[in-house]
């Protein structure tokens, strides 16, 4: 029960940070929606438009642990806020674009500064400071499956502006729910006021916890693996539309595609934030990543239909943000909570650089060769391998610990 009442005293930070993480998401994986008319109106190429969703990919990465590290330093709310606002200037310039340059900075460089800002990151370093630990990752697994909703809305909402009234309706459409981040984030940045628990060997400074974290093995193995799941889901909310209008698909397909895995992000978040609780993150993860590859391998092995794009979304959206509260949880477990947000950043870079290779790589392959082929079977090795080897680090005799011990 007093588990409870605290939860209920932390309700307004944890609320504010699953409604931040939910537009904040929702938006940017409903971008693919507009590729195609964005492309024809504008008159560039699809490589052009998939490098604007890399640089945002790349932007978000690289900043997150620059993020973290002024959130340590400044406090969460700062932060968030400026991110909402940079979401905003780049939807703003997105919608009025005129060219690749625009598209570029809106829907790229700005868009990923915000996430860095305001997404899972941050969102899961926000939730995890004002609960107990025997809570924290079903907590996560709670905020990061409300995070999960965006989609259902940003993608039927956008898809239907863009085909009544123009893509840049859409975006615009996107502009305005954009704005309910504003109160989210200023509500998540509360937790400015929670007290950090006592220090448990945490590194003493910044750049401390970055050489810890790049000595740790179970560290470096789980941000290897991390680089796969970027560039597998970053391919499809990319791709997935333009793959679908290719094979003849109703276009309102792909929207409840991505729809439909925004809903089952909510119940895959909240299973694995259940089980991360009970069971071995790790093999957790190594599960999500094999599973997820072969759905991927079953799925684009014959000629899509509605019903199989449905029960494909559905599956791949269990399967997607689950590994939020288990790469978060993991981390606090590692490291701590004070610098969370930094090294999970670090993590979050490698994931990052694994979504600029499937956004950019998988529009290369396609305006190189006609098709998406070679791209689907090489994320799908690459997610059979990370998967094995994640599983494998789970294993008791595998070289490192949970916990690095601080040196001297």
């Amino acid at each position: 029960m007093a588990n409870l009442r605290d939860l209920r005293s932390v309700a307004p930070i944890l609320i504010g940070s699953a409604v931040m993480l939910s537009l904040a998401m929702g938006l940017r994986q409903s971008l693919g929606l507009f590729m195609q008319p964005a492309v024809k109106d504008l008159g560039i190429a699809v490589a052009e438009f998939t490098l604007a969703v890399a640089i945002q990919n790349l932007a978000w990465g690289f900043l997150q642990p620059f993020a973290g590290a002024a959130a340590a330093r400044f406090g969460f709310r700062p932060v968030l806020v400026a991110g909402v606002l940079s979401y905003l200037a780049g939807l703003l310039l997105l919608a009025r674009a005129s060219s690749a340059l625009d598209v570029m900075l809106g829907a790229g460089l700005l868009i990923g500064l915000a996430l860095a800002c305001t997404a899972s990151g941050m969102a899961m370093a926000v939730a995890s400071r004002p609960v107990p630990p025997a809570l924290r990752s079903t907590v996560l697994g709670l905020v990061s499956a409300a995070g999960s909703l965006g989609a259902l809305i940003a993608a039927p909402i956008g898809q239907l502006l863009s085909e009544g009234y123009g893509w840049r309706a859409g975006v615009f459409g996107f502009l305005a729910l954009g704005l309910l981040m504003l109160p989210a984030a200023w509500s998540a940045g509360k937790v400015d006021k929670v007290a950090l628990p006592p220090a448990r060997d945490e590194a003493n400074s910044a750049m401390a916890a970055c050489g810890l974290a790049m000595r740790h093995v179970p560290f470096l193995v789980m941000s290897g693996a991390y680089f796969i799941c970027g560039l597998q889901l970053v391919f499809l909310t990319t791709h997935l539309p333009s793959y679908l209008q290719l094979c003849g698909m109703d276009p309102m397909l792909a929207a409840e595609a991505l729809a439909t895995i925004g809903g089952f992000n909510v119940l895959g978040s909240l299973f694995f934030g259940w089980a991360g609780g009970r069971w071995s993150k790790p093999a957790l993860l190594g599960g999500i990543y094999l599973t997820r590859s072969l759905v991927l391998a079953w799925y684009f092995a014959v000629p899509p239909t509605p019903g199989s794009t449905l029960v494909f979304a559905a599956l791949m959206g269990f399967l997607w943000l689950g590994v939020a509260p288990l790469v978060a949880g993991m981390t606090a477990e590692m490291f701590g909570l004070r610098w969370q947000a930094l090294v999970q950043g670090l993590a979050f870079t490698s994931h990052q650089l694994g979504s600029f290779l499937g956004a950019f790589g998988g529009g290369l392959v396609f305006d190189l060769l006609g098709s998406y082929d070679l791209a689907i079977r090489i994320g799908v090795g690459m997610g059979l391998v990370a998967g094995t080897i994640q599983l494998l680090a789970a294993l008791p005799r595998w070289p490192g610990s949970m916990r690095p011990a601080l040196a001297g």
